[in-house]
């Protein structure tokens, strides 16, 4: 698709390695236009277009990628880019799995890198896991700045490892980030924490329970009526306004509550799950009891079908005896109520596992908005979501959809036994 608006108003922003769309939506709200956004996987590339229906979205690999095969999709023309972002791939570089610096997924970063200097953005954003600070790893680092460096841009130092809590995201989630300003041009700032620490209770709890719905069972959503009384909660609900978000106003029935499948538990393990004191491990399933008065641990996105689809421990509810939904994940996320992702827990965990918090890239876009000197504007122009006919895609629908090979992401044997695998739940 093609993005529609004026972009003479707005600076633009490129989305490298895309995922459902965390840093898509958190530079949005710094108030860019993301023009373009490249992802692999067709099932991401759907949510991603369901969620930014304005965006053209690459289903595509970077490593078959030109910088002017992007420019020609994205009707870009000649015109400057002000900003390339995206984290590469980094289970091969992360702090809880298999840590090699030659693990094949390492060279796309360095693709990343060929794109910056294709594309020439003002400025790139590279984003990745705290894992690539510590040991061996650094060298690999060191490396990357190199590269960067000699595309062209320069690497503000010393690079910073940001933590989400600390600009108002309910969850502890440690993320590296390197900011290149290409030579010439005025240099941006890491940011500084900017705002005190939200709770799991002020993200989560005015969310019905859903296990109150039987619809649930079946059905990502349901229409109801609730009340908000938090001020993080009112703005992911759109109920009143973020100053600080200069996203598009998307159209949305604040009703609705969505990505919010239930997961059914066996007796025994509701028993251990009640009888867990908030911000403790459960000792059989290891799942974490959320602390209502504090963070959300780390939310991890498991692994892929490719890697033996293996669904990340979910945290326990901090007052119902069940692990969280979807979409109260991505309210620990900092995602708004519009934002839904694909239907099922395994699809709808792990994209958010694997993106940056939007609220935490929007900091980062708004060092960048700075050193442009341009105050961000409001949209005026609502718009609306994509098909929710996207959100339901198996990987073959997927494929179709966006034309690529159906094998182009590994797709999982036995669909059953992976939604179920958590220690306790019921098929």
């Amino acid at each position: 698709m093609t993005f529609l608006v004026n972009t003479d108003q707005r600076p633009v922003g490129i989305d490298l390695f895309a995922g459902a769309g965390g840093l898509s939506l958190g530079f949005e709200q710094a108030g860019f236009d993301v023009v373009a956004a490249v992802e692999i996987d067709p099932i991401h590339c759907a949510t991603h277009e369901y969620n930014f229906p304005n965006t053209t979205t690459i289903c595509k690999s970077v490593t078959d990628l030109s910088g002017d095969e992007i420019r020609k999709m994205a009707n870009l023309g000649n015109s400057e880019i002000d900003v390339v972002f995206g984290g590469a791939p980094c289970q091969g570089f992360s702090m809880i799995g298999k840590r090699a610096l030659d693990d094949p997924r390492n060279q796309l970063v360095f693709h990343y890198v060929r794109l910056v200097k294709e594309l020439k953005p003002k400025y790139c954003v590279f984003e990745n896991v705290k894992g690539l600070t510590l040991g061996k790893h650094s060298q690999f680092l060191t490396e990357l700045i190199n590269a960067l460096q000699d595309a062209g841009y320069d690497v503000l130092q010393p690079y910073k490892v940001l933590n989400a809590a600390s600009f108002g995201v309910p969850q502890d989630r440690q993320r590296l980030f390197l900011i290149g300003t290409r030579r010439g041009l005025v240099k941006p700032t890491y940011p500084e924490q900017v705002l005190p620490m939200t709770t799991v209770w002020q993200a989560i709890g005015d969310l019905p329970d859903a296990n109150s719905f039987k619809t649930l069972k079946i059905k990502d959503s349901v229409r109801t009526q609730w009340e908000t009384t938090a001020e993080y909660a009112l703005h992911l609900r759109g109920l009143t306004q973020d100053p600080k978000d200069f996203s598009y106003p998307r159209i949305f029935d604040t009703s609705l509550l969505t990505s919010s499948l239930r997961t059914e538990h066996t007796e025994q393990s509701q028993e251990r799950f009640r009888s867990t004191q908030h911000g403790k491990t459960e000792e059989i399933s290891r799942f974490r009891k959320l602390p209502p008065d504090g963070l959300c641990n780390t939310l991890r996105a498991g692994t892929d079908s490719a890697r033996g689809a293996f669904t990340s421990a979910r945290p326990i509810h901090p007052f119902h005896p069940r692990v969280i939904t979807v979409r109260e994940a991505a309210r620990l996320h900092s995602y708004p109520d519009w934002f839904r992702f694909h239907t099922t827990k395994w699809h709808g965990f792990r994209q958010i596992g694997n993106s940056v918090p939007p609220m935490l890239g929007r900091v980062v876009g708004e060092e960048i908005m700075k050193a442009l000197g341009k105050q961000p504007t409001k949209p005026t122009q609502s718009i609306s979501t994509g098909e929710v006919s996207l959100l339901d895609f198996d990987m073959g629908a997927a494929a179709r959809y966006f034309s690529v090979p159906h094998n182009t992401i590994a797709q999982r044997l036995r669909k059953t036994e992976i939604l179920n695998n958590e220690l306790g739940e019921t098929a």
